[in-house]
C-alpha cells in the first residue's frame, strides 16, 4: 500500500472514530477517538479468529507498514511539543521552574530507577529472562508522562492555576530528559555506550543543555525574522520550518530536539507573540496551530488503538502487566512527592497536589513508540506489550478519573 494509501485510510478512520465519540460516546476527544481504534482493531482480531483470515491479515499488513516509532519521535512529536510549548505562558512556568525542573530531571530519573528494579524482581519472579539493564530501559521508558489526554480534562474540572503549569510543563521537558535517560540506558544495554560515569554525563549533559541552547537559538532566529516582517502567511511558514527544520538538525548535531522545540515554542509563545507579531497575525498563527495539533493528536491516537493488531500477548506477558500498574504509579507518587516535600517549607502547593499529579501523570504515544524502537528480540516483545498494556489503562483509567479526583480535592475529601 502506497504512503498516499495509507494516510488517506489514516485521516478517514480518524474522522469516523471522532465523529462516532462526538455524536454517541461524548468521551473526552483523545480517549473517545483511542477507545474507537481499539475496538475496532478487537473486532477485527475477533473476525480472524472466525474464520474471516483476509481481514486480519490485511489490517496486520497495513499496520505493520506504519513505523510507529518513526511517525511519532521523528514527525508528530516536534508539531505537538510546539503546540503545546506556545501557549504556556513562560511567567506561570517561570513560578513553578524549581517544582518543574526537579521533576523533570531528578523525578525522571528516580522513576526509571524505581520502575526498572521492581520490574527486575517481578521479571526474575515469573522466570522472564530480562537482563536487569533492560528493565531500567524500560523504567525509563515509561516514566515520561504525556499531557495531551487530560489537559482538556484539566480545565473543565477547574484545576488551579500553578497545578496546571506544574502538569504540562513537567510533562514538555520530561518527554525530552526520558528520551536521552532512554538513549543512554539502551546504550549500555546493547553495548554501543561506553560504560562509564563520565561518559554518561558527558551525553547527558550535550543532549539536554546542548537542546536548551540550541532552542534558545532556532528560536531567537526565528523571532529576529518574524519581527522583521508583518505577512501572516510567512510567519506561519517560519514557524513550520523552525519545527521541522530545527528538530531535524538537532538530530544531526547530537542534541535533544524534544528540549529544543519545547524552548523555542516557549521563546516564540511569549517573546515572539507579544513583541514580533501583530494581532490578525498572533490569530493565525493560534488557529494553525491549534488546529494542527487537535489533527496531529487525533491521528495519534487512532494509531495507538490500531497498534494492538501487530501486538504477541502473551498469558505471562499481560499478567505482569497487570501486576506493573501499582508499581508504576507508586514510583510516579515518590518520584512527585519528594520534590514536593522537599521544597513544602520554601513554596505552597495546591491540596493533595501530590495525588493528582500522580495520577495526572498519563503514559501515552512516546512510551510506545519508544517501546517500538527497541532492538528485535525476546526483550523488545515483553517490553512493548507491558508498555502497551499500560499505556491504554494509563489513559482510559486515569483520564477518565482524573477530572473526578480534581473536584473531589477541592471538598478535602
Amino acid at each position: 500500500m502506497t504512503l498516499e494509501n495509507i494516510l488517506a485510510l489514516l485521516i478517514t478512520l480518524t474522522a469516523l472514530f471522532s465523529y462516532l465519540n462526538a455524536r454517541w460516546l461524548k468521551l473526552p476527544n483523545t480517549i473517545g477517538i483511542m477507545l474507537s481504534a481499539l475496538a475496532f482493531s478487537l473486532a477485527l482480531i475477533a473476525l480472524a479468529k472466525l474464520g474471516f483470515v483476509d481481514i486480519g491479515h490485511y489490517a496486520k499488513l497495513l499496520i505493520s507498514q506504519i513505523d510507529f516509532n518513526e511517525t511519532l519521535m521523528h514527525g508528530m512529536l516536534s508539531f505537538l511539543l510546539f503546540a503545546g510549548a506556545l501557549h504556556v505562558n513562560l511567567d506561570d512556568l517561570a513560578k513553578q521552574k524549581y517544582v518543574i525542573g526537579i521533576m523533570a530531571t531528578l523525578g525522571v530519573v528516580i522513576s526509571t530507577f524505581l520502575i526498572g528494579t521492581l520490574t527486575w524482581f517481578i521479571f526474575d519472579w515469573m522466570q522472564l529472562p530480562v537482563s536487569y539493564l533492560y528493565c531500567l530501559v524500560f523504567g525509563a521508558l515509561i516514566s515520561p508522562t504525556d499531557p495531551i489526554a487530560v489537559l482538556g480534562i484539566l480545565k473543565t474540572a477547574g484545576a488551579s492555576k500553578s497545578l496546571e503549569t506544574k502538569i504540562t510543563g513537567e510533562s514538555l521537558f520530561n518527554d525530552g530528559v526520558g528520551v536521552v535517560v532512554f538513549i543512554v540506558l539502551l546504550g549500555l544495554a546493547t553495548g554501543t555506550e561506553e560504560v562509564s560515569s563520565s561518559s554518561i554525563a558527558l551525553l547527558f549533559v550535550a543532549e539536554t543543555v546542548g537542546g536548551i541552547l540550541y532552542g534558545l537559538l532556532i528560536g531567537y532566529i526565528a523571532y529576529t525574522m518574524i519581527k522583521s516582517l508583518d505577512n501572516y502567511t510567512v510567519e506561519i511558514l517560519i514557524t513550520l520550518a523552525l519545527v521541522m527544520g530545527g528538530y531535524a538538525f538537532a538530530s544531526l548535531i547530537h542534541v535533544s530536539g524534544p528540549i529544543a522545540i519545547v524552548v523555542a515554542g516557549l521563546l516564540m509563545g511569549n517573546h515572539g507573540r507579544r513583541l514580533a507579531m501583530s494581532d490578525k497575525t498572533r490569530e493565525h498563527i493560534d488557529t494553525f496551530w491549534e488546529l494542527l495539533d487537535e489533527i496531529l493528536n487525533a491521528i495519534l491516537f487512532v494509531l495507538i488503538g490500531l497498534e494492538v493488531l501487530i501486538l504477541s500477548f502473551e498469558q505471562s506477558y499481560l499478567f505482569a502487566a497487570l501486576i506493573l500498574i501499582p508499581f508504576v504509579l507508586l514510583s510516579r507518587f515518590i518520584a512527585v512527592g519528594l520534590p514536593v516535600k522537599l521544597l513544602h517549607n520554601f513554596r505552597e502547593f495546591s491540596p493533595h497536589a501530590i495525588k493528582i499529579m500522580t495520577w495526572g501523570g498519563l503514559r501515552g504515544g512516546i512510551s510506545v513508540a519508544l517501546a517500538l524502537s527497541l532492538p528485535t528480540g525476546f526483550e523488545r516483545e515483553v517490553i512493548l506489550s507491558i508498555t502497551y498494556v499500560i499505556v491504554i489503562f494509563s489513559i482510559v483509567v486515569q483520564g477518565l478519573t482524573i477530572g473526578r479526583l480534581i473536584r473531589r480535592s477541592k471538598g478535602n475529601f
